[in-house]
């Protein structure tokens, strides 16, 4: 039967053992699976996913199970990382069941909460860096006038500034793009962006032993922004679902799982997604395109890289599909 709270462990010395001949039997029921802690996080597990997670949790365990066993306090991070629509919050939340249905104790810990500005400032900053930056090239390659401003103020309002295509009615646009880019490049899941220090102290104290931890919880609002303290006693594992779970920048992850997507399939999902059936703005597919950027430079470190089609990729596998 399935425990909705692992059995403490926290004086267990003899190792950790999981039945992988029984993972396809555990039974799914969406509504209750426990989800992660981005307040407001909308997650919809569907049979996809159900299946994703099957398919990764026999090859996790292969990892996991030795990392438990030789670690003082039995314990182990994994990050579920992936672009825009993957199902990283899914998978994640799944992995977490299948642990916890087996008395491994798992805490399913959203990198969303740790940028340094709430996701409104966060934006905000984001298109401020692009622009400032932009305006800067122009300036530095002496094609900047108060009639090229004109235009920009324009493009600021329509939110277009970033639209590539429009580059061929204004030529000078594509260094404004370009320098605009390459600033926000040096922003986007950067210690700029993200508090990577207060994570990495959260993952350090969980490895430590530590019992309770104080984690961050961040709404969409300035007011909406708190602490929560949670009983970590009974849990063995924490999995981090993030975007940047494979960063650089990001320490102590042991076992890092790339749910990798094509940009065709990322596109694709997120014109489902969207109700209108629009696509995005041309600021969101840049910040989108830098993010996947970012995933495939970390990628090597990746310990699993699994396809949209539940396939296991090598890295070398991996940059052959995304180089299509």
């Amino acid at each position: 039967m399935i425990q909705e709270k692992a059995n403490k462990r926290s004086d267990t010395k003899g190792p950790i053992a999981l039945d992988l001949k029984n993972v396809e039997d555990i039974p799914v029921d969406p509504d209750k699976i426990p989800k992660g802690d981005m307040p407001g996080d909308k997650i919809q597990i569907s049979d996809d996913h159900i299946k994703k997670a099957r398919f990764i949790f026999p090859k996790l365990a292969e990892l996991l199970l030795p990392l438990l066993n030789s670690h003082p306090h039995q314990r182990a991070v994994i990050a579920v990382c992936g672009g825009s629509g993957v199902g990283k919050s899914e998978t994640a939340s799944l992995l977490s069941y299948f642990l916890n249905s087996q008395n491994i104790g798992s805490y399913t810990l959203s990198g969303d909460n740790y940028p340094h500005r709430i996701p409104m400032y966060n934006d905000a900053e984001r298109l401020r860096v692009f622009r400032t930056h932009g305006l800067k090239g122009l300036i530095a390659h002496g094609i900047y006038d108060s009639s090229i401003q004109g235009v920009l103020d324009g493009l600021w309002s329509d939110g277009n500034d970033s639209n590539l295509e429009l580059t061929k009615e204004y030529p000078w646009l594509a260094k404004y793009q370009e320098v605009g880019r390459s600033g926000l490049r040096n922003y986007l899941g950067t210690a700029n962006e993200i508090d990577f220090d207060e994570l990495n102290g959260i993952i350090s104290q969980f490895k430590s032993g530590a019992d309770t931890l104080y984690l961050k919880r961040m709404g969409r609002e300035a007011n909406e922004l708190w602490y929560e303290a949670v009983e970590f006693d009974d849990k063995h594992v924490l999995i981090i679902e993030w975007t940047h779970g494979n960063s650089f920048h990001l320490r102590g992850v042991d076992i890092p799982i790339l749910l990798n997507s094509t940009p065709e399939e990322t596109l694709e999902h997120r014109k489902k997604r969207n109700r209108d059936g629009g696509t995005d703005s041309p600021f969101t597919t840049m910040v989108l395109s830098i993010e996947q950027e970012l995933l495939n430079s970390q990628a090597q470190k990746a310990k699993l890289i699994v396809s949209k089609d539940c396939e296991l990729l090598t890295y070398d596998a991996f940059k052959r599909v995304m180089l299509k």
